[in-house]
């Protein structure tokens, strides 16, 4: 037993519950977090930990059991009530305002002030210091619209850590990383824990999870299902309490690829210009795309897509040019993009789940202009049996699911349309173990049925276990392709490294 088992509770839940309609979303949970410690919360999409972290944080309050803050009972009713008794929460889905500058966000609500009007020079020293904690270079006064999702997401962290805050509830914080950001943000746990600070972390990376965390605790269907400490966990104990049962990795199967059905043909990107990409995917392929952050993975899906205006080249399905720019032509050919950042490009989050799935169809959905509310119940019913999306129910808000099931939600509305070309990016960002499995066999199935995929992740294993050839970019640049049978992680690293062509 650790000293830590004896620290001091800093923050506690005792039986607590929360139901959202006919849904229970938490069972009599009880969790105790301590000061000096690293707690893991862990459970497949849905299984109640968004929820548990929003009533520690103040965002919601339980319906039945009580809350406590250094062994006193508390009713904590904001999140700016939870902050002043020292909890922050980094959420999945980043809330920044990105109207302002990094330096601004990070002091937003806590600006320094002299004589009554805000210190910039203050604001900017106080926000340097954090984001050279997190590891994170950019000069204060970048606007936060301009940085992409990984560093809009260290930008969040580094506002908690300003915030000098005792309990710091971490939710996702790795889904956007690159491996280097990862390294740097759990070197920054291990340093909260030494000084004292209670860390929380929801994480599906179970590999990350066993590095950072000392006790997991696991929920499932919302009741806790068991805890582990560091020294008896393992991952598949994890996995067995998450799922409550063995999760089959999706076995890669022969391909007998058809034509070339998506054809990149000297495409340029605004983001690297210079660089012409020659790639195509065939019919009943799946081709992955590995590279660092700042290789262009998304900046290459979203110009091939028309989301971002090309530099040059041509992209074709089925031998025909797309028109450049244009994403609905792009949508009306049969390509579909799912973007990496589900939250502001993929959802229309206050609308209900099952407008979500049926946007991409709604033309073949309805008839003389008007959509029939039972054919659109029934596509969403049939979606969310496929998908495994829960809670199953199409009428609430997209905004109300877990982020795993809000990608499957996603997923979904280009699957109905039935696509001939699928972009993915970062597939599987903030999805569980087993609904990663359950999205890998569904691109399968889509690729067997004769759908082109071209997929972009950070996670290399994710790469290796799903794509038949792997496409390697460096600065814009593809450094080499390979059949996933030859893509040893080393070989793929020389290539996401290797210096450009002269």
């Amino acid at each position: 037993m650790s000293g830590r088992d004896h620290a001091p509770a800093v923050l506690e839940v005792r039986g607590a519950s929360k139901r959202f309609g006919g849904v229970v979303a938490l069972d009599r949970v009880d969790c105790v977090v301590r000061g000096g410690e690293a707690l893991a919360v862990v459970g497949e999409n849905g299984a109640g930990k968004s929820t548990l972290m929003r009533i520690l944080a103040g965002v919601l309050e339980p319906d039945d059991g009580v809350l406590l803050v250094d062994g006193e009972v508390a009713r904590l009713r904001s999140v700016r009530e939870a902050q002043r008794r020292g909890i922050a929460l980094v959420h999945q889905e980043l809330s920044l305002a990105e109207n302002l500058d990094a330096a601004a966000n990070i002091v937003l609500g806590r600006e320094p002030r002299r004589l009554g009007i805000l210190d910039r020079r203050a604001a900017d020293r106080l926000a340097a210091s954090a984001l050279a904690r997190v590891g994170l270079a950019v000069p204060p006064r970048t606007p936060v619209a301009s940085l992409g999702v990984g560093a809009r997401q260290l930008v969040e962290i580094a506002r908690a850590l300003s915030a000098e805050a005792r309990t710091i509830i971490l939710d996702e914080p790795t889904a956007s990383l690159s491996r280097a950001e990862v390294d740097r943000l759990l070197a920054l746990v291990a340093e909260l824990r030494g000084r004292g600070t209670a860390v929380v972390l929801i994480s599906h990376r179970l590999d990350e999870v066993l590095r950072a965390a000392d006790r997991i605790m696991v929920l499932r269907d919302g009741r806790v299902r068991g805890e582990l400490s560091r020294v008896e966990a393992s991952r598949d104990k994890i996995v067995t309490l998450m799922v409550g049962r063995e999760v089959a990795a999706v076995a890669r199967r022969a391909t007998s690829p058809g034509a070339a059905r998506l054809s990149l043909r000297g495409l340029r990107t605004e983001a690297h210009p210079a660089v012409a990409v020659d790639l195509e995917v065939r019919a009943g392929e799946v081709l992955g795309i590995a590279g660092l952050v700042g290789s262009g993975r998304t900046e290459l899906l979203e110009t091939a897509f028309g989301v971002r205006r090309s530099r040059g080249g041509d992209v074709l399905l089925d031998g025909a040019t797309l028109p450049a720019g244009d994403p609905r032509a792009s949508a009306r050919r049969g390509m579909a993009l799912v973007p990496e950042d589900r939250a502001r490009h993929g959802l229309f989050l206050p609308d209900p789940v099952r407008r979500n799935y049926s946007m991409a169809v709604l033309g073949r959905l309805a008839s003389f202009g008007v959509l029939p509310a039972r054919r659109e119940v029934a596509l969403a019913d049939r979606l969310a049996a496929a998908l495994s999306v829960r809670p199953a129910d199409h009428a609430r808000a997209a905004a109300t699911l877990s982020g795993g099931n809000q990608q499957k939600v996603v997923l979904g509305r280009w699957i109905a349309a039935e696509p001939k070309v699928l972009l993915l990016d970062e597939p599987t960002r903030g999805v569980d173990v087993g609904a990663r499995a359950e999205i890998h066999a569904i691109v399968r199935r889509l690729a067997a049925q004769g759908a082109a995929v071209l997929f972009a992740s950070s996670e290399l294993d994710e790469v290796r276990s799903l794509a038949d050839r792997i496409a390697c970019l460096r600065e814009g640049e593809v450094t080499g392709v390979l059949d996933a049978s030859d893509a040893g992680e080393e070989a793929l690293m020389r290539l996401m490294t290797a210096e450009r062509a002269a």
